[in-house]
């Protein structure tokens, strides 16, 4: 279940019953959407227990078993984490082609919701993608990606990205053991969404600016975005790619090389 929005990511059967309580009694009540709550017969007001705490607590449980899996074998883990669209996926695909040019290995697990399709793009590299889908939850969580990683990442993998489902929201919450969140931001989406979704860009160790090659046909303010990924993260590197013309993915392999 997500931290706020109580999306769950499973299904359950919910019947309705009805049962007879004593006045004055507290009984303990589930919702559909997974939240609990008690309540006595003889009062007209109700108590609710948060259990949100608790999942993520569980979550960053494994989150920290996953950091170490990945320290162990030297494996540097980011996060990947936009809006549907961003351009997440050509990216990477061009990020794989140099990378591996370079001597350097990487493999992605992606997340979607459904199908595979990201995936198998990805996979025309001939890098190694493991796919996940995640259904009806908005986001990858520590648990699911501890379950494919002696699959998804090959021994001597250097570099592993983690294509988050697409959702400025709900995967900021959910640790999965990375060493840094990347935010990406294409020129399509405007340039206030840092500030209307700061949570994400605050978390972000790199900010990239994705399909900076329409900057100019959608008057794109270069320096209004800055400006508002600072306002909210003073620390964050920001760079500017277009995967298409692949300006900026020097600066990009960069980046890379050096966290390694």
């Amino acid at each position: 279940m997500c931290k706020d929005c109580g999306c769950s990511g499973h299904h359950h059967e919910h019947g309705h019953h009805h049962h007879s309580h004593e006045a004055g009694a507290e009984h303990t009540h589930t919702r559909p959407d997974g939240s609990t709550y008690t309540h006595s017969h003889d009062e007209k007001t109700v108590r609710e227990i948060a259990i949100g705490s608790a999942i993520l607590s569980a979550n960053d449980r494994t989150a920290a078993e996953n950091r170490g899996w990945f320290r162990a074998r030297k494996v540097l883990a980011l996060n990947l984490i936009s809006s549907p669209g961003s351009g997440k996926t050509t990216l990477l695909v061009k990020t794989l082609e140099k990378l591996t040019a370079c001597g350097i290995k990487a493999a992605v697990i992606v997340g979607d919701q459904y199908g595979d399709i990201d995936a198998q793009r990805m996979k025309n590299t001939h890098c190694p993608v493991t796919q996940i889908e995640t259904h009806s939850s908005c986001h990858l969580d520590a648990a699911r990606v501890q379950a494919v990683l002696d699959e998804a990442v090959p021994e001597g993998t250097q570099i592993l990205f983690i294509e988050n489902v697409g959702n400025l929201v709900c995967p900021v919450a959910f640790d999965l053991g990375e060493a840094a969140k990347i935010a990406l931001l294409s020129t399509p989406e405007g340039e206030e969404k840092p500030l209307k979704y700061p949570a994400l860009f605050a978390a972000a160790e790199l900010v990239l600016l994705t399909k900076c090659d329409l900057e100019a046909a959608l008057e794109w303010n270069y320096d209004l975005a800055v400006k508002n990924i600072k306002q909210v993260n003073p620390d964050a590197q920001v760079l500017r790619v277009a995967a298409k013309t692949e300006e900026g993915l020097t600066d990009w392999i960069e980046f890379l090389k050096n966290k390694i």
